[in-house]
């Protein structure tokens, strides 16, 4: 369980703010806006309330795993954005 807990928190978590960066980069993919939708209605499917050992598998392990997917499908030009941004607010930290 704890590997699955730091699955998330290392996967999803730089996944999920590279995502939200490429929402809102003005030249995102035309795909990632549908892809996205889709990976929520997933999250979201009535078969996790259902059987809820399939829908735990779902949440902790595919998620992630999908979401990561998508990020490394993701144009350089908007990763090299993101890094510059990401980097921009670490040296404002520091």
């Amino acid at each position: 369980m704890k590997r699955i807990i730091a699955l998330w928190r290392t996967v999803a978590g730089q996944d999920l703010r590279l995502l939200w960066f490429a929402i809102r980069h003005e030249n995102r993919p035309g795909w990632l806006l549908p892809a996205l939708a889709v990976l929520a209605l997933f999250a979201v499917e009535p078969l996790n309330f259902a059987v809820p050992l399939l829908g735990t598998i779902d949440e902790f392990v595919l998620l992630p795993l999908i979401l990561h997917g998508i990020a490394t499908m993701l144009p350089a030009h908007v990763v090299d954005g993101y890094a510059r941004v990401a980097d921009k607010r670490l040296r404002r930290r520091a």
